[in-house]
């Protein structure tokens, strides 16, 4: 925290503009010795000045520049920063960070920017997570979860329920203090009532994990059914090219294919699986394993069906529910929207389609999963728009609650709540069961331990060695 750091914090490469960092006590005095141009150290926080920066015991320019100077306390870290706007040349970029180096400053380590706003207290550790996603996000969805998690949407919660347990921990404190006088502080259903409400809260966070990482890492899509039933076809249709082998051999999909696309304000990974049907190949079954553990993951299902293959006549829509994977019919998933498309349907004639728009409405009234039902045609592209729509559809209504509640997208986060739960259940059970005071304090100790370490208010230093190695140097 004592040196002065520098690092290049635009993409590496040639553009318009590269900006180089440096912050640290000497970050004004540093950049002033390679800077000609109105003295740094006499400039106002947040004040630009166009300058030069150059090796001046040789007399040589590097660049004509922007220096932006911002005094400590109001700037990124916390402390003195100056970030110099220089041209995008390598070169350029090479020789100002050679310039910075032999003044004084060294090299920044990942993420050790941002790691120093947090030792500053500019944001916490869940603020800093945020930053971290904001720039990682590819999704106006996950844009959206990461810029409230930047902006403390997160540890404004944590802290309001850390509150609550504070001002009942220190009344048992106290209570420890004075045991040999055998009073009691804290009122035990005011404790457990509070403990409830806050196991519930906590519950919910943990809940929405799920949703917020399908939203973070792209919301799964498993394409299923039989052997040509059209489901490489349909990736390729839904992607705009030809990602998946198509051929008319069955069993061609061995084995999943994955690809992502953003569609709306969503990015979806949509899965081709293996053709579910009964194989003596060994090489097959792996793939239709393989099938079903998709299934079992995904978040959406696109059930594909051949209709030219079925016999019209005869089709119900529980003999079509019996068709479908054991996960499904069984809603086992009760997170998991299902999509059930009928493929094929330029096949068929006006009679046909007829009946499937009466069985449509069966389908849908048949099972909680089955969101849509759909006639498509791969072939000729008929109704691909309407699984688009249907996906940011799904994606809107059970997946995105961004706007009026809290979403977990970390997995170090969602970690600590699970502990905060596994630890304020206990305390739940000592104050039904009148457990001794040193006991519920005890455990009251850990969750308010377990909340905080989300945060960042009880660092460890392993941990936020962990969480800033994955930042990019500049940040």
């Amino acid at each position: 925290m004592e040196d002065t750091i520098c690092a290049i914090s635009t993409p590496g490469g040639v553009g318009g503009i590269a900006v180089i960092r440096v912050s640290g006590p000497q970050a004004i005095e540093i950049t002033d010795r390679i800077w000609k141009g109105k003295p740094l150290g006499d400039s106002p926080s947040h004040k630009a000045h166009l300058g030069e920066i150059g090796d001046w015991t040789r007399n040589e320019a590097v660049d004509q520049c922007v220096a932006t100077v911002f005094r400590a306390p109001k700037s990124f870290t916390g402390e003195d920063t100056v970030e110099i706007s220089v041209h995008g040349s390598r070169w350029i970029q090479r020789e100002a960070l050679a310039l910075l180096l032999k003044a004084g400053c060294r090299m920044a380590e990942a993420g050790e920017f941002t790691r120093r706003a947090v030792m500053n207290g500019r944001m916490d550790l869940a603020q800093a997570e945020g930053v971290a996603d904001v720039i990682a996000s590819t999704s106006r969805a996950a844009h959206r979860i990461a810029m409230s998690q930047m902006k403390g949407s997160i540890s404004r919660k944590l802290t309001e329920l850390r509150e609550q347990l504070l001002e009942l921990s220190v009344l048992l404190e106290l209570e420890l203090d004075f045991s040999e006088e055998d009073v009691e502080f804290a009122d035990r259903s005011r404790l457990l009532a509070t403990a409830l409400s806050i196991k519930g809260e906590l519950q919910h966070l943990y809940g929405s994990f799920r949703k917020g990482s399908a939203i973070k890492e792209g919301i799964p899509v498993a394409i299923v059914g039989a052997t040509n039933a059209g489901k490489s076809s349909l990736l390729n249709a839904l992607l705009d090219y030809d990602r998946a082998i198509v051929s008319d051999i069955h069993g061609t999909t061995r084995d999943t294919i994955e690809e992502t696309m953003e569609i709306g304000d969503y990015m979806f990974r949509f899965i081709d699986t293996a053709g579910l049907r009964d194989t003596s190949d060994p090489i097959e079954q792996i793939g239709i394993q393989r099938s079903h553990k998709a299934i079992e993951q995904a978040r959406i299902i696109i059930a594909l069906i051949d209709i030219s293959s079925l016999n019209i006549e005869g089709l119900s829509a529980e003999s079509i529910i019996a068709s479908l994977p054991e996960e499904i019919r069984k809603e086992t998933s009760v997170e998991s929207s299902v999509i059930i498309a009928f493929n094929k349907c330029d096949l068929v004639d006006t009679d046909t389609m007829r009946r499937l728009e009466s069985l449509s409405n069966q389908l849908l009234s048949h099972s909680r999963c089955i969101y849509n039902v759909l006639s498509i045609s791969v072939e000729n592209g008929t109704g691909i728009d309407r699984i688009r729509e249907t996906l940011t559809e799904i994606a809107s209504e059970n997946c995105d609650n961004a706007h009026d509640s809290i979403i977990i997208t970390n997995l170090r986060q969602a970690e600590a709540l699970r502990q905060s739960i596994a630890s304020i259940t206990p305390l739940i059970q000592g104050l039904e069961s009148g457990l001794e005071t040193d006991l519920v304090a005890q455990h009251l100790r850990e969750t308010l331990s377990n909340l905080a370490s989300i945060t960042g208010e009880i660092p460890s230093t392993e941990v936020l060695n962990t969480i800033f190695s994955n930042f990019c140097i500049g940040k």
